[in-house]
């Protein structure tokens, strides 16, 4: 998939490892997420809890998770990725089991807070360490891996799931999860380290990657509130952020709603349902890796301008997005999924990039804190989306109004990138003039 250069292939390849290994932390961290709404009705039925109370569940681990985001960066800008990766991964494991062993409303909920605060750092750490362990010009590729495994959870996750709480009972659709958290914190805890102090990196690759433009290790020189202020005066972190936040609209709307858009919009079953959900989430996976990450690395390698390359894929990937319109126009079931898939294809395409900005754009120190503010504006709308659609559907009894409002948020996010960002490149560092 990766196509390295004569040069590359000279070169060992630890850095693909460690780049896998956050790829496998990101689906684990995705499998813990979903496994509520695959164990829902057992636990509504065995627990006698109402609709408002589930929805309530359902929105404990966004709530923890997004409201830390930021505060989550700043810490590990201050303490690095290799404490707070390890931290956050045995608190994943433990948040699981605590939910596998709950005995009420009451000890669910706390277990879902609890697991919105361990998986905070998840995609701020796989940012921040892809920075330090990637050059430049294989920086999508390693983003895309990590990107893609949070679509392919919806691929194999809730069939996974499914058959451990069908077969086994609900606890273990939480045990399930709560096994492959605690192996992946061995395998974090064993295999990484920066590249600074992994004795197992070979000086010619650290050359490589140190010459290829990797992020600079390293802490802030500056405080940590110092540098959360410098970055929200920042035009290029408010287009990011912006930007991202409309692409998380659409994409936790799709997350949440797409299966019910089906059954009540498509008249679907829910087994049918949940076949035809699964074909957007597998082309937006294969255009995560494809486009947001080989084909942008490609274009980088055979010299074409960086910036022109993923503000192209990104702007191209949002524009796609609004395909959402066109299941505004159709009640067939068939041309729905096509337009859906094609959105989310699109969007898929543009998250890598959009990930890979923190440590592009970043000061010395601050990576955390630019991928915890921009992911805090788009899971934010991981809370805000799925509520809208549903007063909107409930209104309206359709979901027409609802993707209309999803394409509009497209528009806003992409005047964001186009006005906003501008080039990717590095912000000085706070109280140092550019050049």
């Amino acid at each position: 998939m990766h196509a390295p250069s004569r040069q590359q292939h000279q070169v060992p390849a630890r850095r693909w490892r460690i780049g896998w290994l956050l790829g496998i932390g990101i689906l684990v961290n995705y499998f813990d997420r979903i496994s509520l709404s695959v164990a829902a009705p057992q636990l509504q039925q065995e627990f006698g809890l109402s609709n408002g109370e589930l929805g309530l569940l359902f929105s404990a681990f966004f709530w923890s998770y997004a409201l830390l985001q930021i505060p989550t960066g700043v810490i590990l800008d201050r303490f690095g990725t290799t404490r707070i990766g390890r931290l956050g991964a045995l608190l994943w494991g433990v948040a699981a089991t605590l939910t596998a062993c709950a005995g009420g409303f009451a000890g669910i909920f706390a277990a879902r807070v609890l697991l919105g605060i361990a998986e905070a750092p998840g995609f701020p750490v796989s940012s921040k360490a892809t920075g330090y362990w990637f050059p430049r010009r294989e920086r999508a590729m390693a983003t895309a891996i990590f990107d893609a495994a949070a679509k392919f959870s919806n691929v194999i996750g809730v069939p996974l799931v499914a058959l451990a709480v069908v077969h086994l009972g609900w606890r273990w659709g939480f045990g399930v999860s709560a096994i492959l958290s605690v192996l992946y914190f061995i395998a974090f805890y064993l295999i990484y380290r920066d590249p600074s102090a992994d004795k197992k990196l070979s000086a010619a690759e650290r050359q490589y990657i140190v010459q290829g433009g990797a992020a600079e290790e390293g802490v802030s020189q500056q405080s940590s509130m110092a540098m959360l202020g410098y970055l929200l005066r920042q035009r290029k972190v408010w287009g990011l952020s912006i930007g991202f936040a409309a692409y998380g609209y659409v994409f936790y709307l799709f997350l949440t709603w797409l299966p019910g858009y089906l059954v009540q919009a498509m008249h679907m079953d829910i087994l049918k349902s949940a076949w035809f959900s699964a074909i957007p989430w597998m082309f937006a996976t294969l255009s995560d890796l494809f486009v947001g990450g080989w084909l942008i690395d490609k274009l980088i390698a055979r010299g074409h301008d960086e910036t022109r390359v993923r503000k192209a894929v990104l702007l191209c990937g949002m524009t796609m997005g609004m395909a959402v319109f066109g299941a505004t126009t159709t009640t067939d079931p068939y041309i729905a999924i096509i337009w859906i898939t094609i959105a989310l294809s699109g969007l898929a395409a543009a998250a890598p990039v959009g990930w890979s900005l923190p440590s592009l754009i970043a000061p010395r120190g601050g990576t955390g804190t630019v991928g915890g503010i921009m992911n805090f504006a788009n899971n934010m709308m991981g809370a805000i989306a799925p509520i809208v659609t549903g007063f909107i559907v409930g209104a309206t009894h359709s979901f027409t109004n609802a993707f209309l409002v999803a394409g509009c948020m497209l528009v806003i996010g992409i005047l964001a990138f186009v006005f906003l960002l501008g080039p990717i490149e590095q912000l000085p560092e706070p109280g140092v003039s550019p050049d």
